[in-house]
């Protein structure tokens, strides 16, 4: 199947055009026959695990499409600090021409560029898609410099557009609950307040007690932050900002900080010497009730992260599935892809009731490990 009819089946679904856009989905293969002049045949291979991780990965730059050797996308600012030279070098991610040319003695490496230095007998280990290295003059990477990257990547820029639009979001409500005083909400209003009504009533208060209030706004920020960001994520050519483990890992961090400082002596004692145990149990206990702080923000962590990622890669299966039932025949690659794009489409709508369940665990958890946190000292004060 050609790769001129394939593309617009990929438009059919959310992230079947990403899958198109990220980069070429075929390798040219070039041949010389012996006994009759050279020709030049072209042999079509699939990749899926190279269109997988470039669809779920950051990038340097907004890829919409590629049409033969033209990438259509937006350039996004490079910003790199050479700790070997101490010197800041800003400049656009177009300079790099998609992991194509070097620029002021640094190259953004690709699947394809990595390939080909490990062709050319480069040291590789440790490389990834989308790193800015700095090269040497046969443009070989060069261990020697280390460089730290600051640049605004496509998940980066996504994150600052979902909290711009979170706090108009945030502050349109709040200004119509000013001008209407106790009147009925309406609009964006009364989409949002129910919400909030949710999230207060059946996530903070059954948890936190009389103490709600004072979590209250942390609660709400890290619901609709994560939801919008999960929503914004099923968008076509956006980022999956939530897939990214770099950041659920800070979100958890956040949480697992403010579990730290909710904490009293109470639970502090339950953790080091637990009260209504023999003493030698004690010691048994103080390193398990100290593994389980610690796997509190990493199951946060990991949760997220992997809900959010496995809807991505099971749509993108789904099609990836038209393209090698396409290769082994033309005839069963359109057969098949019919049921193919209903999978994905019916994945997509689950994915839509996903984002928001994965907003709503994430808030009731962290609400849940904030109660457990000072619970003991309540329960003692009510004695």
């Amino acid at each position: 199947m050609g790769s001129k009819t394939m593309k617009p089946l990929l438009a059919v679904v959310f992230d079947l055009i990403v899958t198109v856009f990220c980069a070429p989905a075929f390798a040219q293969e070039h041949e010389e026959h012996s006994g009759q002049a050279a020709e030049t045949h072209q042999t079509e291979v699939l990749d899926p695990g190279k269109i997988i991780v470039e669809h779920v990965t950051d990038a340097h730059d907004w890829h919409f499409f590629t049409i033969g050797h033209h990438h259509y996308s937006i350039p996004l600012p490079v910003i790199i600090y050479n700790r070997s030279t101490g010197k800041l070098e800003v400049f656009s991610s177009s300079k790099f021409h998609h992991g194509e040319e070097t620029h002021n003695g640094y190259k953004l490496l690709t699947f394809e560029s990595i390939a080909e230095l490990k062709k050319e007998g480069a040291n590789v280990t440790g490389l990834m898609n989308q790193q800015i290295v700095a090269v040497d003059a046969e443009g070989k990477p060069d261990a020697s410099v280390k460089l730290l990257d600051l640049s605004m990547t496509k998940n980066v820029v996504q994150m600052l557009l979902s909290m711009v639009l979170l706090i108009i979001i945030m502050t349109s409500v709040a200004k119509k609950y000013r001008q209407q005083g106790v009147q009925a909400p309406s609009g964006l209003q009364g989409a949002i307040e129910p919400v909030i009504t949710f999230v207060r009533d059946e996530v903070a208060k059954p948890n936190l007690g009389h103490k709600y209030q004072r979590y209250l706004p942390l609660l709400l920020t890290v619901f609709f932050f994560i939801l919008i960001n999960n929503l914004m994520g099923l968008i076509p050519g956006s980022a999956n900002v939530t897939g990214n483990i770099a950041l659920t890992g800070v979100l958890a961090l956040i949480s697992f900080i403010i579990i730290l400082l909710s904490t009293n002596r109470h639970f502090w004692g339950h953790v080091f010497w637990f009260p209504g145990v023999p003493v030698p149990v004690k010691f048994i206990m103080m390193p398990v009730e100290l593994m389980g702080i610690i796997t509190k923000p990493f199951a946060l962590m990991i949760r997220l992260f992997a809900n959010m990622v496995a809807g991505h890669v099971i749509i993108l299966s789904f099609i990836i599935l038209i393209f090698i039932f396409g290769a082994m025949s033309k005839a069963l690659g359109l057969g098949t892809s019919p049921v193919f794009v209903a999978l994905a489409v019916f994945i997509y709508a689950i994915e839509v009731l996903v984002a928001f369940i994965q907003a709503f665990i994430f808030t009731n958890l962290t609400a849940v490990f904030i109660g457990q946190s000072f619970e003991h000292g309540d329960h003692n004060e009510h004695h």
